[in-house]
Formats: C-alpha cells, structure tokens, sequence
C-alpha cells in the first residue's frame, strides 16, 4: 500500500493519468489546459515523477520548436481499473453532498475503453 501511495501521491498524478486514460498521448500543453489550476513546474515536476516510475512513457521529436508527448507505459495502463475507480467514487462522494465537479466528464465512455 505504501508503494502505491508513493507512486500516485502527488496531488496531479491521478488527474494526469486519468486524462491520458481518458484522451490517449497528450502534449504538455494540452496536458497543462486539462489541469488549469496547476503551474508549469509543478506539471513538469509530476510528469517527470511518473516517467521515473515507469508510468508514463515522454516522447521527444527534433524539431523546432521541440515536440514532446506523454503517454501510458504498459505499466501505467495496468492503473486503468484504479484510476477509474478512484474518479467514480469521487463523483459519487461529491454528489451525496449535493456538489458539483468541476467538470463533467463523461465517464461512461472512459468505463467502455478497454486496457
């Protein structure tokens, strides 16, 4: 449990996987506007983080200016199941408390895309 909790700690990391899940290699800017309230560091910092750990694959293309994609390893892709777990039951706790999110994601779509 720890060595889960340490890999998916940083409070990005889920939201991030979650959204490569959810619309497949994304650039870091494209990334960035999925995660409006984090700063550029920070996304860097927890994109870097889950590359280390085997999660995330960054793919650098030459060109000018430089191109670079983040996608799901095969390792991350095993995190499917709990990363859509883990965004359900977030809905469901925030609508038991008459909340709203702050986006409506459609996530009977993410629950049909297979591993």
């Amino acid at each position: 449990m720890e060595a889960a909790l340490h890999i998916l700690g940083g409070k990005w990391k889920g939201v991030i996987l979650f959204h490569l899940f959810k619309d497949g290699t994304l650039r870091f800017s494209e990334l960035q506007r999925h995660l409006a309230s984090i700063n550029q560091r920070l996304l860097t910092k927890q994109l870097r983080e889950l590359e280390e750990d085997g999660l995330v694959i960054r793919t650098v293309y030459p060109v000018v200016p430089p191109k670079v994609e983040y996608s799901l390893s095969e390792e991350g892709k095993e995190l499917h199941h709990l990363i859509l777990e883990l965004s359900l039951w977030g809905r469901k706790w925030l609508e038991r408390r008459g909340l709203k999110t702050a986006i409506n994601e459609d996530l009977d779509s993410l629950i049909k895309v297979e591993k």
